[in-house]
């Protein structure tokens, strides 16, 4: 491998490690905000124990988030340096206003939650939990109006003086179509996440015997997350498939292994290729089903892999065009199966679990403890399809991903660092693990329905000690 090589080796793995706690983040802090609304509004004791028990998974989730997330960014100067150099006046605006804005308000009020159980006023209190909450989805948006652009490129102009790409419209930016679609989707895919999360958790609790009273309400809550969220990612992936039919034909193409243009299109359920991943073998498709996809038409037309190929050698020179295509095809796959895998056990347990029955089997136990997988890694599997499926651009259309290496790194010091960091995201993943596994094994605190904000409280010990 060359520098390039390990350059998009250490960016995916610190990216997708980054992205497992990236969905947990977002959708529980609005489940836990939930649960302390829900706590404020009845006074029950078991929404007061689902607030604590759910937010300290929350608040052991959101730091590693936070650290790795910090390193990722830091990687734009250390190993892509010339693409900082090329599109960091575009690229880079989105993600200021995102570290000065909405990672200060998330932080800020998440703070003020974790250290403000009985120092503010209940109300109060509850606020800051929805504020952080707000935070974290601001700050989703601002990364993915960075990341729309790197697939779409807009707002901008090229300076022939500068050989720069120069931001003249941050508006198209941020709110193109590519991002609002992308942010509907991604948002939707979190919920499913920290609902499959949440229930998942829950379930276990149920099956050892802990604080059963809670954990049969934020099961039930996890579940109807997880259908509704699915049910909102078909909806905007739908969306999101037209339009990436419409700006990236060869990732739409490079999805399904169509190699040749078809119309009607059938969209493939089962596909085997070559090694190489140049033409397919064996097929079982759909027909019809790819143009019903990317066109909403019967008969629509979609253009294959190598007529794409043909067409941008005559648009953008000669080079190799095509993603990595079993990449890209398995990718897409995983990304769908894995999370109606998730849902279809959620739609299960709801039903099993009616009427205060639970299920004892040995099966229902182990599935439930990963479905929270099953939505994380189909999550993961769906970010790889979009980046890869983009490759050979690092910027669709403007500029390639050999274009934007830092020139003066080599390759022993990318091969040096990408070992060092998945040494240490190794180890970050081991405590991690422990961390959480430790907190559930414990269970949800013992809480009273006594008032934690009254000072004069025996519950007041439960303020927060995360």
């Amino acid at each position: 491998m060359d520098a390039l090589d390990l350059s998009r080796w250490q960016f995916g793995i610190t990216t997708v490690y980054h992205f497992l706690f990236v969905p947990i983040t977002i959708g529980t802090s609005f489940l836990v905000a939930g649960m302390q609304t829900a706590w404020v509004r009845t006074g029950k004791a078991k929404y007061l124990q689902a607030t604590k028990f759910f937010g300290k998974l929350f608040l052991i989730n959101f730091a590693m988030g936070v650290v790795t997330g910090i390193v990722q960014e830091f990687q734009f100067g250390m190993n892509w340096s010339d693409y900082s150099r090329f599109v960091g006046d575009v690229f880079g605006a989105p993600l200021a206003v995102e570290g000065l804005l909405a990672f200060f308000l998330e932080s800020t009020f998440l703070g003020l939650w974790i250290f403000g159980w009985d120092r503010l006023p209940k109300k109060l209190h509850l606020a800051t939990i929805w504020l952080a909450a707000t935070g974290t989805l601001l700050s989703a948006y601002f990364i993915l109006a960075a990341n729309s652009f790197m697939q779409h490129p807009v707002g901008y102009e090229y300076n022939p003086v500068t050989n720069r790409a120069e931001m003249t419209d941050f508006g198209a930016i941020l709110f193109q179509n590519t991002t609002m679609i992308t942010f509907g989707h991604v948002i939707t895919s979190c919920f499913l996440a920290s609902g499959a999360f949440v229930a998942g958790v829950s379930a276990w609790l149920l099956l050892k015997g802990k604080a059963t009273e809670m954990a049969r309400t934020t099961m039930k809550l996890g579940m109807i997350t997880t259908i509704v969220a699915f049910l909102g990612v078909g909806f905007t992936g739908d969306s999101q498939a037209v339009l990436m039919f419409e700006q990236q034909p060869m990732k739409m193409a490079s999805a399904e292994a169509l190699y040749e243009t078809s119309a009607p299109a059938p969209f493939s359920i089962f596909t085997i290729g070559t090694l190489d991943g140049s033409e397919p073998l064996f097929s079982i498709d759909i027909p019809h089903g790819l143009s019903l996809l990317a066109t909403h038409s019967w008969d629509g037309e979609v253009p294959g892999i190598n007529n794409l190929q043909a067409q941008y050698e005559e648009q953008f020179g000669p080079g190799d065009y095509k993603p990595n295509i079993p990449v890209a095809y398995w990718g897409f796959r995983l990304m769908i199966g894995l999370g109606a895998l998730a849902t279809l056990f959620a739609v299960y347990a709801l039903w099993a679990t009616r009427k205060g029955k639970m299920p004892s089997s040995k099966w229902f136990s182990r599935a439930a403890v990963a479905m929270p997988f099953l939505a994380i890694f189909g999550i993961s599997a769906g970010w790889i399809f979009t980046e890869m499926g983009r490759q050979p651009w690092v910027v669709f259309g403007l500029m390639k991903t050999q274009a934007g290496v830092s020139p003066t790194v080599d390759t022993w010091m990318v091969g040096l660092t990408v070992t060092v960091f998945t040494l240490l995201y190794a180890a970050l993943a081991v405590i991690e693990l422990g961390l959480m596994i430790r907190a559930i094994k414990i269970g949800p605190p013992e809480v009273g329905e006594a008032d934690p904000y009254d000072i004069d409280s025996p519950d007041r010990q439960l303020s927060v000690t995360y």
